[in-house]
C-alpha cells in the first residue's frame, strides 16, 4: 500500500494552524502595570485610558506584505467600544486565499469584555458567533439568525478580547521589568488563555518616515514569542511574531494599496519539520521512535493509548483492529466524565443532516468496526480535500463537500456519534515526503480507542501520526510547539 505517497500535502496545514496564526496576529498590545500596583478602582477612568483614535497596519510575511490591520476604539455611554477589520492572503501549498477577520467588541467601563460580535470570511466558508457576558456566564451563540446555536461558558476570572488588551491599561507608565497577566477569550477558537506581557526596554524606531520613541515588550502567548513597540501614546506603532510575521503602523492609503503580486512563503512547509531521514513503507510499520527536543513536553497528551513517552522519546505503536473487546450496551462514560457522543456547535452530531447521511452510509446491524470503516471511508472519497481557511464545522463541510484535515475531523466525529461510536479529535504531525506537517485526524471507541484518519483512509492510523492534543478545544496548545519543536528519528520496524 503507498497511497500516503501519492497524497499531495495540501490539506495537511489544518485550520487549527491559520487561526491560532491570525489570533497572534490581531493580539494587540498595551502598556502594562506590576502585578503589585494598587487597584485603580478609586481613580477617574479619563486617567486610565487613551483619546479615541484609528490605526492603520500592514502586514507582512518575511518582506512581503499580505495583508493590513484597521482598528477604531472609542467611547460610548455605557464604557468602550472596539472594532478591528484583518485582511489577509494566506498561501497554503501554493494556493492563495483570501481571508477577513472582523470583531466588533462592546467593553464595560474597566475595558473588560461585555460583549462581542465576530465575523470570518474565507473563499468558501463564512462563520459568524457573538457573545455576551452576564456575571461569570458567556451566552455563546454560532450560526445564522434563526438556526443559532448557543452554549453558555463559564469564566472564573474577568476576560478580554484579543483586540482590547491595547487599551488595558494603557495609561499607566512602566518601567523596563513590569509585567501583567490578561485573561483572554478568542472569538474564532472559543479558547481562554492567559497572556503575560513583560516591558523590556525603551527604542527609537523608524515609523511612516519619523523616528519615534517607543516601549518595547514581549508577549508570552503559551510560549509563542511575539513582540510590540508602543508609542508614547500608547498607539501600537510595530509587531513581529513568529514565522517571519510582521505589522508596521501605515497610513490608510498605503494599507489599502495592492498586495504582492506573488504569494508569500507558504505557511505549511515553513511550519512543518524537517526529519533528519526518510522514512519508508510507513502505513506497512508497527513502531516509531522519535526523540523530541526543543519543547515543554508538560501538558500536552503525548503519554496514553498507542503512544508512551519517557524522557523525550516517544514510542509510538500501530493499534490492532482484530479481536477487538466488547463496547457494552449503552453509553460509555469515560474517566473524564465524558460519553463523547455529545453534539457541540460545530460537531452537530443530532442534526437532522448528520443523521441522515449516517443512515446512507451504514447499517444498524453492522458491527461497530464496520460502521467506523464505513464511515472513514465515505469521507475519504466524498470529501474533496482542500485547504479551508475557517473554524471548523461539520455541518458545513457535509453540505459543501470540501474540506482540509480539519473538516474530515469534525464531520468524522459527527458521523461517529450519531451511529452511537464515541469520537474525537485529535492533531499534531504526521509523517510525508521527509518533513512533519501539522495534522488533525481523529479517534474511536471501538471497545478501545483507535486512531482513524479519513483524509488518507486510514483505520487504524499509521504510526507517523503523532498526537499532541486531543479535543478540538486543546488545538490552540499546537501553537506551544510551532517553531521549537525538533524531531530526531531512533527507529522504525
Amino acid at each position: 500500500m503507498k497511497t500516503i505517497y501519492r497524497i499531495r500535502p495540501i490539506w495537511m496545514i489544518g485550520t487549527f494552524f491559520a487561526l491560532t496564526f491570525a489570533f497572534l496576529l490581531v493580539l494587540r498590545l498595551g502598556i502594562f502595570q506590576k502585578d503589585e500596583l494598587e487597584d485603580r478602582a478609586d481613580r477617574p477612568l479619563d486617567a486610565q485610558t487613551q483619546r479615541d483614535r484609528e490605526t492603520w497596519m500592514n502586514i507582512y510575511q518575511q518582506e512581503q506584505k499580505i495583508g493590513y490591520a484597521h482598528r477604531e476604539f472609542f467611547r460610548t455611554v455605557k464604557g468602550y467600544r472596539i472594532l478591528e477589520s484583518v485582511f489577509m492572503q494566506i498561501n497554503t501549498m501554493g494556493m492563495l486565499q483570501d481571508i477577513r477577520f472582523k470583531t466588533e467588541g462592546n467593553l464595560r467601563p474597566n475595558l473588560t469584555l461585555s460583549s462581542f460580535d465576530f465575523e470570518l470570511q474565507s473563499s468558501l466558508f463564512h462563520f459568524k458567533a457573538r457573545g455576551v457576558l452576564d456575571g461569570k456566564i458567556l451566552t455563546l451563540s454560532t450560526g445564522t439568525p434563526g438556526s443559532e446555536q448557543k452554549i453558555d461558558l463559564p469564566f472564573e476570572k474577568e476576560v478580554h478580547l484579543p483586540v482590547g488588551i491595547v487599551e488595558a491599561l494603557n495609561a499607566e507608565n512602566p518601567k523596563s521589568g513590569d509585567s501583567r497577566t490578561f485573561h483572554v477569550f478568542d472569538p474564532a477558537t472559543t479558547a481562554e488563555r492567559s497572556v503575560k506581557v513583560v516591558v523590556l526596554t525603551e527604542e527609537i524606531i523608524p515609523v511612516m518616515g519619523r523616528q519615534e520613541k517607543t516601549k518595547k515588550v514581549s508577549v508570552d502567548f503559551m510560549g509563542a514569542p511575539q513582540f510590540a513597540w508602543i508609542g508614547k501614546d500608547g498607539t501600537v506603532l510595530k509587531e513581529e511574531g513568529s514565522l517571519g510575521i510582521k505589522l508596521e503602523q501605515v497610513t490608510k492609503e498605503e494599507a489599502l494599496n495592492k498586495l504582492t503580486l506573488s504569494p508569500g512563503a507558504d505557511f505549511t512547509e515553513i511550519a512543518s519539520i524537517p526529519a533528519k531521514k526518510a522514512i519508508q513503507n510507513v502505513p506497512q510499520l508497527k513502531e516509531l521512535k522519535l526523540k523530541l527536543e526543543g519543547i515543554d513536553t508538560g501538558g500536552l497528551f503525548l503519554n496514553g493509548g498507542r503512544q508512551s513517552l519517557q524522557e523525550n522519546v516517544l514510542m509510538i505503536r500501530k493499534e490492532s483492529v482484530s479481536n477487538l473487546p466488547p463496547r457494552g450496551s449503552g453509553k460509555n462514560v469515560f474517566s473524564d466524565g465524558k460519553t463523547y457522543l455529545e453534539s457541540t456547535p460545530f460537531i452537530q452530531a443530532d442534526h437532522p443532516e448528520i443523521k441522515a447521511k449516517v443512515k446512507e452510509i451504514v447499517s444498524p446491524d453492522d458491527p461497530d468496526i464496520l460502521k467506523a470503516k464505513k464511515l472513514v471511508m465515505w469521507a475519504k472519497k466524498s470529501i474533496q480535500k482542500r485547504p479551508v481557511l475557517s473554524v471548523p464545522n461539520a455541518l458545513e463541510t457535509l453540505q459543501n463537500r470540501v474540506g482540509d484535515c480539519n473538516e474530515h475531523a469534525v464531520l468524522l466525529t459527527a458521523l461517529a456519534r450519531a451511529v452511537g461510536i464515541p469520537a474525537d479529535v485529535e492533531a499534531g504531525l504526521v509523517y510525508l515526503k521527509g518533513r512533519f506537517y501539522y495534522h488533525a485526524w481523529n479517534v474511536l471507541y471501538l471497545g478501545t480507542w483507535i486512531t482513524a484518519d479519513s483524509v488518507m483512509g486510514q483505520l487504524p492510523a499509521d504510526v507517523s501520526h503523532i498526537r499532541f492534543v486531543r479535543g478540538t478545544e486543546g488545538q490552540i496548545d499546537l501553537i506551544r510547539i510551532m517553531g521549537k519543536l525538533k524531531l530526531e528519528i531512533l527507529s522504525v520496524s
